[in-house]
């Protein structure tokens, strides 16, 4: 049976209620706004982050595909002189693309193509310099190249010939950068000195000395060390210079290598413009397995053998997007929650309004599937229009909606109203008397606390099972995280419904500590905060988006702080030099000159080397070796915001510090370690804990006096000069600045992202807080100023009058204030654990954190402020209530 409307009466109680309705729409209209659009922003910004880390990986995110030779053996027992074969590393490159998948295919640029061979040792006395002859092609046949001296690599020999085995070496010709002709001290017709690590020595001649069009064209991106020199390629200290091989001078290359010691690769950039952050986990997969499928290294034959560093890149990627969506969705899910306890408050406002009304309603007859229909059908009016605006605005501003996220504020929207007005109707109509019997009525109350017992257990048990559940499953992103994003929610609500069941022993007590004193006002005040501190919503919702605000704040603030102690911990001071290898017999001399330049504090050199071999309980590690003077250093750490390292004291001679991410290395093990060029390993033993030195996650840190081969190639520099210094003496070397780097992280799409986010949750929750106050004190105002009216009968002046109703509306706003921020600072210890902010911060353990004890200050200011102002306004819109209305109302 479908029930009957009553047109006129969903018409006249929409007319008199406008206000709040209209309330109503605009709290769904802006919470639908921001649920919206907060997920495809977030995807959009994970989209950023993504194409950002695979332009700043470089070659390291190229997929690429190598394969051996085949052997080029005469008839006679030599080697042949193939003059094809840069037509076969163009069939080569061909054979690549057609095996690559056709989806990864279209997400990669044009192959580039390269023919490397090993690295040589230059003999000319240097130290530690390499030389490596590279043939380099693309779809325009190669990059542009304009030769200043001499000519392009020519062939050493015409037509395919065969060279005996044990004949002398074969000359191969290669072209030099003009940057590495100086660095050489070549000139046309000169010879590279080099050998390989057998100390065979190598023909190769300079034919000519070139300038590149275009020092950027991607396809010298491949081979950067035939532009300009490379530090560190070739092991710590070392520098790689390079040659250019020509079509014409590659067969002769071949011949003048031994058979595996040239090397040809495709190389597959990819093309962060053609990515979004899921083509780009689908490309990470599709590269994973095509490695996997690949053939063997040790293979014989010329089969395909692929290898990529995308999806190592794209894991750390995943690891910050992981932690940046899992924060997006606590803001979220508080800022709904928020949103959805003051649509509950506003419902049960116009109910209240309404309770008279729907009273006489029903005594007409009109039954409650009717008044439930007419309600719904006014709420569903006035919500769907403010949604759809919503979600269109979100299509428009964020170039998607999220209809999911919005689906808990409209479904409260449109439910709460009929659901709180047929409550109030059935209630004034119901027939149903307290019963006379004491036990009766004992077993009413005993139920009734059972039930609110059962309810707050409820609650409780889903806190603790959403934060049980965040610390199992950690930032894991899926359609299993609503329960652990919803944990700071869920336990806020927990702890404030722990603080409502106190708040009437509070205003108890309150009240008869006010009945012993000689100010009436006082009695009078307590006496209404008493009356109305069993209400569950009001107190509901101011505490749990202070609370919530609180925790959002503290997430930003703590970030923000994590991301500039993470600056820190990168660079080692404000600003860090790495020496270029030319120089590192100076860096000790640079270390001092710094030391003396304006606004430089401290200065200290040390060298860091990566990789270096250890055996520890032997276990065969392969740490990053600190050596520096230790003093110095503890110096330079006092003076910057840097963990103290209370172990660098008295460091000296075979003893270290050590530092590691499982547990490998610890104090009191003794550790052997060999160096390169040097025979006899060194013995250390473990004294104390290192300091954490860049983003190296096992260290081992050494005196410059332990007796180890030590050449500085880092120097560490303090003080508000140190930028400026270093980046005047950086010629040839890489200067980093804790200011670049911290700004770097801020302006990150991830890092950028969540502080809005986090300070717009924030504002939002607490504009929700005080919005939820003014609700309640205006559900409660006509009982309120009913009383006052009778208490002005009896003498009370109207400031006094105001003075009571502050009295009244005051414990609320106190816990809140009080409170809240506590309630949301405990679930920061208890929540922020599992949400890796490591991840963003570049810290290697999660930021200290950071409370902002302002926040205190701004709640109790903004709320005492919404409170004196509702009382101002109930005062203003009170103030001409006739002494007979205020007399009928109290006989009624």
């Amino acid at each position: 049976m479908i029930p009957a409307l009553h047109r006129p009466s969903i018409r006249g109680r929409a007319r008199a209620d406008l206000g709040p309705l209209l309330l109503v729409a605009g709290v769904v209209l802006v919470i639908t706004l921001l649920a919206a659009a907060v997920p495809p922003l977030m995807r959009a910004t994970a989209d950023r982050a993504a194409q950002e880390a695979i332009r700043k990986a470089g070659p390291d995110a190229a997929v690429q595909a190598q394969a051996r030779w085949e052997d080029d053996y005469g008839p006679n027992g030599g080697r042949v002189r193939s003059t094809g074969i840069a037509a076969d590393v163009d069939d080569f490159r061909g054979r690549a693309e057609e095996a690559l998948d056709p989806d990864l295919r279209a997400a990669l640029r044009p192959p580039i193509t390269t023919v490397a061979a090993v690295t040589l040792a230059v003999t000319d006395g240097s130290v530690q310099r390499h030389f490596q002859v590279d043939y380099v092609q693309d779809d325009a046949g190669g990059p542009a190249v304009t030769w200043i001296a001499g000519r392009a690599p020519g062939g050493t020999a015409d037509g395919n010939v065969e060279i005996p085995l044990n004949g002398p070496l074969w000359e191969v010709q290669v072209g030099l950068s003009e940057t590495e002709a100086a660095a050489l001290k070549l000139k046309p017709g000169g010879h590279v000195p080099v050998q390989d690590e057998l100390r065979q020595p190598y023909n190769l001649l300079v034919s000519g000395i070139f300038r590149p069009v275009d020092p950027a064209d991607p396809a010298w991106r491949t081979v950067p060390w035939v532009l300009q020199p490379s530090s560190g390629l070739d092991g710590s200290g070392s520098t790689r210079l390079g040659g250019l091989l020509s079509a014409d001078s590659l067969p002769d290359a071949r011949l003048a290598f031994q058979q595996d010691q040239l090397r040809r690769t495709v190389w597959f950039a990819a093309d962060p413009d053609k990515l979004t952050w899921e083509s780009a986990q689908q490309l990470a997969a599709t590269a994973a397995a095509l490695k996997a499928t690949s053939a063997s290294s040790g293979a014989r034959d010329d089969s395909l053998k692929w290898d990529t560093g995308l999806d190592r890149v794209l894991r750390d990627v995943r690891a910050q997007v992981d932690a940046a969506y899992a924060q997006a969705a606590v803001l979220l899910i508080a800022v709904l929650a928020g949103a959805v306890l003051v649509l509950l408050l506003a419902a049960d406002l116009i109910a209240r309004r309404r309770a008279t009304a729907l009273a006489a309603t029903r005594q007409r007859g009109a039954g409650l599937p009717s008044l439930a229909t007419e309600l719904l059908i006014e709420s569903a009016v006035v919500t769907v229009p403010a949604a759809a605006l919503g979600i269109a605005l979100s299509l428009l501003l964020a170039g998607g909606a999220a209809l999911l996220w919005t689906l808990p504020v409209v479904v409260c929207a449109i439910a709460a109203g009929p659901a709180f007005g047929v409550l109030a109707a059935a209630r004034a109509t119901r027939d149903r008397r307290a019963p006379a019997n004491r036990s009766a009525r004992r077993r009413q109350l005993r139920t009734a606390q059972l039930r609110r017992v059962a309810i707050d257990a409820t609650v409780l048990a889903a806190a603790a099972g959403a934060v049980v559940a965040l610390h199992q499953r950690g930032i894991a992103s899926g359609s299993d995280s609503a329960l652990p994003a919803s944990a700071p929610t869920l336990g806020v609500i927990a702890g404030t419904l722990l603080v409502l069941r106190l708040m009437p022993v509070g205003t108890g007590l309150a009240l008869r500590q006010s009945l012993r004193s000689r100010r009436p006002l006082a009695v009078f005040g307590a006496a209404r905060a008493a009356a109305t501190a069993a209400r569950v919503l009001p107190l509901l919702v101011l505490t749990v988006t202070t609370a919530l605000a609180a925790f959002a704040v503290t997430l930003d603030t703590t970030t923000a702080r994590g991301t500039a102690d993470g600056a820190w911990q990168t660079v080692g001071g404000d600003a860090r030099l790495d020496v270029p290898p030319d120089s590192r017999d100076d860096a000790t001399k640079i270390a001092a000159q710094l030391a003396t330049a304006p606004g430089v504090k401290h200065a200290v050199a040390a060298e860091v080397i990566d990789g270096v071999r250890v055996i520890a309980d032997n276990n065969a590690l392969t740490p990053t070796l600190v050596i520096v003077d230790a003093a110095a250093f503890q110096q330079l750490r006092a003076d910057t915001p840097l963990p103290a390292a209370p172990d660098l004291a008295g460091l000296s001679g075979p003893r270290a510090l050590v530092r590691s991410g499982d547990g490998s290395l610890r104090p009191g093990m003794t550790m052997r370690l060999r160096l390169e060029n040097t025979d006899p390993m060194v013995e250390l033993t473990a004294v104390g804990t290192a300091p954490a030195i860049g983003t190296a996650t096992d260290v081992i840190l050494v005196d410059a006096s332990a007796g180890l081969a030590y050449q500085p190639d880092t120097v560490w520099v303090t003080g508000s000069g140190a930028a400026k210094a270093v980046e005047a003496a950086a010629t040839g070397g890489r200067a980093e600045t804790r200011a670049e780097v911290l700004d770097d992280r801020r302006s990150a799409p991830l890092n950028a992202g969540l502080a809005a986010l986090e300070w717009a949750a924030a504002g939002t929750l607490l504009l929700l807080g005080m919005l939820g106050f003014a609700l309640s004190a205006a559900s409660s105002a006509p009982a309120r100023w009913e009383t006052l009216a009778r208490l002005r009968t009896l003498g009370l002046r109207p400031r006094d009058t105001h003075r009571v109703a502050a009295g009244e509306l005051l414990p609320p706003v106190l816990v809140a204030a009080i409170g809240g921020p506590l309630l949301g600072l405990l679930l920061v210890k208890l929540t922020f654990g599992p949400l890796a902010l490591r991840t963003l911060t570049g810290q290697l353990a999660d930021p200290a954190t950071t409370v902002p004890w302002w926040l205190l200050g701004v709640a109790a200011v903004l709320l005492l402020g919404t409170l004196v102002a509702v009382v101002a306004a109930e005062a203003a819109l009170r103030r001409h209530l006739r002494l007979g209305d205020v007399l009928r109302a109290g006989g009624s």
